[in-house]
């Protein structure tokens, strides 16, 4: 049956039914597409395939497994959101999923079972300086020691979280398990594709916060989260050893390196510093008063010296690898990375051109 997967792809393309009614011509009601979302009756073959095309899916996607579905989906929303657009973040999140665990599994690859720490959930239970602690646990357990962390996107692919960066507007983040008949879940963290490096990688942190942390309900979740992401990507042994221990006093200059070095915005460094107590409230005030005048309080937040996002590459060089062993085949490739056949021979077997600079006399 493939009720499921019509209506997740009908989200995902954000049409309601009486517009893929139109889409197809009308070649059926948006009745008639309702009840084969319910299960109730199956489109003809025909119908079956203008649905696909008309959704930018394969029809062996709207035939195929219906057993896999999201569960315990948090949302960390900009502000309030429409359950439509909710849906249809969660329809594209699945879609690429199930392509990302195709390739994994024609691969024999068992990286769907991720490295959870055995103490983990970490318990907060009265403060959120103990998400500190949390922290420090799970740098502990990666054996990442106190260095900063070149590029958490491929951190969490390593430990066997799923990490994928989708086009968002009133959502910067959220997680998930991904559930599957008769297999481990699989933990996933979703970031807006649109936001910039340091926004991204702390969203990442604060996501990784709540997959690894259990929090009373008298602590405030969303602070606790907040305080994980901060000494996750910037401990506090690191930032002593960088800053000192007591300041009153900091330029530019010295907070630019800082950001260069952690991969953090100025103002979480600022924050990080205040929560451990390097810098004084005098000079914290100053701080975010400058951050204010200078617009970087504001959407979309950013700040001279961003970086660019950290794209999740790992799904993408999976598939060209089992193209290369015989694993798929050529039209199944396109189809997952969602290109061209004549694309996809392109990148197998080209190089990618050189830019030359062209020094002038």
């Amino acid at each position: 049956m493939i009720g499921q997967r019509l209506k997740l792809a009908r989200y995902a393309a954000g049409l309601s039914l009486r517009a893929l009614s139109e889409k197809i011509g009308n070649r059926v009601t948006a009745q008639a597409i309702g009840k084969y979302e319910r299960n109730e009756s199956m489109p003809s073959s025909g119908v079956l395939i203008a649905l696909a095309d008309a959704l930018s899916v394969s029809v062996d996607y709207l035939v195929g497994d219906q057993d896999m579905a999201l569960e315990a989906v948090e949302f960390r929303k900009k502000k309030i959101t429409s359950r439509r657009e909710e849906s249809q973040v969660e329809a594209q999140v699945l879609h690429l999923l199930e392509r990302y665990l195709l390739v994994e599994e024609v691969l024999n690859l068992h990286s769907v079972e991720w490295h959870r720490p055995p103490e983990a959930p970490y318990p907060v239970m009265w403060d959120v300086s103990e998400a500190d602690r949390a922290a420090r646990s799970l740098r502990d357990h990666w054996s990442l020691g106190i260095d900063p962390i070149p590029n958490v996107v491929e951190l969490l692919e390593d430990q066997g979280i799923k990490t994928l960066a989708v086009d968002l507007t009133h959502i910067d983040g959220l997680t998930a398990r991904v559930r599957r008949t008769g297999k481990d879940a699989v933990p996933v963290i979703v970031v807006n594709r649109r936001d910039w490096g340091e926004r991204q990688r702390f969203t990442l942190a604060h996501e990784l916060g709540h997959l690894v942390m259990e929090v009373a309900a008298r602590v405030d979740e969303e602070k606790v989260a907040h305080r994980f992401a901060g000494a996750f990507l910037m401990p506090a042994d690191a930032l002593w050893s960088e800053i000192g221990k007591h300041r009153t006093s900091i330029g530019w200059g010295e907070l630019f390196e800082l950001k260069q070095l952690f991969g953090t915005s100025v103002q979480a460094i600022t924050y990080r510093c205040k929560e451990l107590g390097i810098f004084s409230d005098t000079l914290f005030r100053r701080l975010f008063n400058d951050f204010n005048r200078l617009g970087w309080r504001t959407p979309p937040y950013q700040e001279p010296d961003a970086r660019t996002g950290e794209e999740p590459k790992r799904f993408e060089r999976l598939t060209f690898r089992a193209l290369a062993e015989g694993a798929i085949s050529e039209a199944k490739a396109a189809e997952v990375l969602e290109t061209s056949v004549h694309e996809l021979n392109r990148r197998m077997e080209e190089p990618p051109a050189v830019e030359h600079e062209v020094v002038g006399h």
